[in-house]
């Protein structure tokens, strides 16, 4: 009986196996991958009118696709051994991970780069950067990021409001636990249930109770959504209503896990509350608010229900936001394949911007950090 028998807990690794199940597994990740790619590519081509032969469907593709999983896995074992097992706990994981996101990304792009129209006769075809010109001259796109400028600075204003909400649920006042079951009550809400219940009932211009008071007070014809500037602010004003209890939930989660050790401390020293609020709260609760921040940001850029439902996008496209002009384009023009590239863009544009703002956000944690060192 040699050592590695008789250790019952020996690994075996790559270099203990024998050279032959090592070459089929890498050939049999080669045979996959070569079928996987022969079917793609002749479907590919078949659906773009380059080649006669071909599938029906892409169903195909699909099964070449599972098969070059089970493949893999099994590829995996044979050339890697017990690593290889362990492989095979991530795999599935990851197959589906491509499956569901880097496919749909890949189908997504051929699509931009073609002139889809659901109510025209001839179908998809391609046109090269025909949409990407349109693109370029299309001043509602334009317009719609810029007004998704200014829903992203509102957040500023929306943190500022939920951080005081937050302070002052957080301090001993009478029935703190109804205040904040009452504050949370917008967030229970859905944003399309908030646009019917406030934007076409409460600011309804001849019935609605808002306008009736707006009218008590000498305001003549209280139209909220009759002008550009207006219409933004009240969108804005309904977006912060429905989300500045989430903002507040999480902010006060993190003044609630500040240590109570050096808030006494500085009661002790003497300070103000304000200056307590600048010098130690607000720096301790850094961390917290950038991340409230960001995921405020991710949910602003996804804005357009609210839109949707009250003002389709006006007055003139005022209210629009790229989320809700992409619907539009889809939902009213039929236009899939200008529609997808817009989709695009504003992926690429968020994952641009999101990326520089946590650059951005780490430096001043970190700068904050070094100070308060």
């Amino acid at each position: 009986m040699t050592a590695v028998d008789a250790d019952r807990l020996h690994t075996v690794s790559p270099d203990d196996l024998p050279a032959g199940r090592v070459r089929a597994g890498r050939i049999l990740i080669w045979l996959a991958s070569a079928v996987l790619v022969g079917t793609f590519l002749l479907q590919a081509l078949h659906a773009a009118g380059m080649l006669a032969p071909g599938f029906a469907t892409w169903r195909p593709v699909v099964y070449a696709y599972v098969a070059w999983g089970i493949a893999l896995g099994i590829a995996q074992v044979l050339m890697r051994g017990e690593q290889g097992k362990r492989v095979l706990f991530v795999l599935p994981a990851v197959l589906f991970t491509v499956a569901m996101v880097i496919f749909p990304l890949l189908f997504g792009l051929w699509i931009a780069f073609s002139d889809w129209n659901l109510s025209g006769a001839t179908g998809r075809r391609f046109n090269g950067l025909d949409n990407l010109r349109q693109m370029w001259t299309d001043p509602f796109y334009w317009n719609a990021l810029r007004n998704m400028l200014w829903y992203v600075l509102a957040i500023l204003v929306e943190y500022a409001i939920a951080f005081g909400l937050a302070m002052l649920l957080n301090a001993d006042i009478r029935a703190r636990k109804f205040w904040r079951v009452v504050f949370l009550m917008p967030l229970m809400l859905s944003p399309v249930a908030v646009s019917w219940m406030v934007g076409k009932s409460m600011l309804e211009i001849r019935f609605g109770p808002v306008a009736s008071f707006a009218r008590w007070l000498g305001w003549d014809s209280p139209s909220f959504f009759g002008t550009p500037e207006i219409a933004r602010a009240t969108i804005m004003v309904m977006d912060a209503w429905t989300f500045i209890p989430f903002m507040m939930i999480m902010l006060l989660a993190g003044l609630q896990s500040l240590p109570r050790e050096v808030l006494e401390a500085v009661r002790v020293d003497g300070a103000t509350r304000w200056q307590s609020f600048r010098e130690v709260i607000f720096p301790l609760m850094l961390p917290v608010s950038v991340t409230v921040i960001v995921i405020r940001i991710i949910f602003k850029l996804k804005l357009a229900d609210i839109i949707i439902t009250v003002t389709s996008g006006g007055p003139g496209g005022a209210t629009d936001s790229v989320t809700s002009f992409i619907f539009r384009e889809y939902r009213d023009r039929s236009n899939v394949g200008y529609g997808t590239l817009l989709a695009m863009v504003y992926l690429v544009l968020i994952v641009i911007s999101v990326t520089a703002l946590l650059s951005l956000f780490n430096r001043l944690l970190a700068r904050s950090h070094g100070v308060s060192q």
